[in-house]
């Protein structure tokens, strides 16, 4: 499959290096031909400089036969007018942008495309290993309605089995990390001491999910 990156910064230059590793042909668009140095030596995909909202640009980088495109340049206007550009006049659904104002990828994961806010994804790493307890996103859905979360449990939940969780937290157990191995789990499934569990909430219910969960499970009468 052919990709197309918009920016050769760090981000830009490992995900294309990444995919050609994959097998996968790749062109890289940067308005600077000296990013292109970021690069390593035996690169082998295309390097086109100029824009990547720019019709005779997306062209150079082949993007009528383009299965995915990624916006990663350093600016959140350059990144959102490339991932439209992409989107609206070439048809292609695969494309994704790195948004640095967490606002405004919300906006833009609204109206169908799939967004990485650097900010927001980087607090929210950092709260994960600075607080005890709470849920950090590991994904949304275009619209920012469904969350797939890591979620903090409370000790008191080991032992108890992901329907009766799920039963108490409204939410949808998807799988758990256990010794560093991923476990889908089914409804009896038993939740045990150091396990890792990621769950499926909508996003408005996901305070009292939290709530619940972080939470010692209340005494049956």
């Amino acid at each position: 499959m052919h990709f197309v990156i918009m920016g050769c910064g760090r981000v830009g230059a490992t995900l294309a290096q990444s995919l050609e590793s994959y097998g996968h042909s790749v062109a890289v668009i940067d308005q600077n031909a000296e990013a292109f140095r970021r690069l390593n030596a035996d690169f082998g995909g295309k390097k086109v400089t100029g824009l990547g909202f720019d019709r005779d640009t997306l062209h150079q980088a082949g993007i009528d036969d383009t299965f995915g495109f990624a916006a990663v340049s350093d600016g959140d206007n350059s990144n959102i007018l490339a991932a439209r550009v992409v989107r609206e006049t070439y048809g292609i659904e695969n494309v994704v942008a790195r948004i640095y104002d967490p606002h405004r990828a919300e906006i833009y994961q609204r109206l169908g495309i799939s967004t990485v806010a650097t900010v927001r994804w980087t607090a929210d790493q950092m709260l994960r290993r600075m607080l005890p307890m709470g849920a950090t996103d590991e994904y949304r859905d275009p619209s920012g309605q469904i969350r797939l979360a890591q979620v903090d449990v409370h000790p008191g939940w080991y032992g108890r089995s992901i329907r009766a969780i799920d039963e108490a937290s409204g939410a949808k157990s998807a799988f758990v990390t256990r010794y560093g191995d991923g476990l889908i789990v089914h409804p009896e499934t038993v939740l045990q001491e150091n396990d890792i569990l990621h769950v499926l909430v909508h996003t408005d219910a996901s305070s009292t999910m939290e709530r619940i969960l972080t939470h010692a499970p209340q005494l049956e009468a």
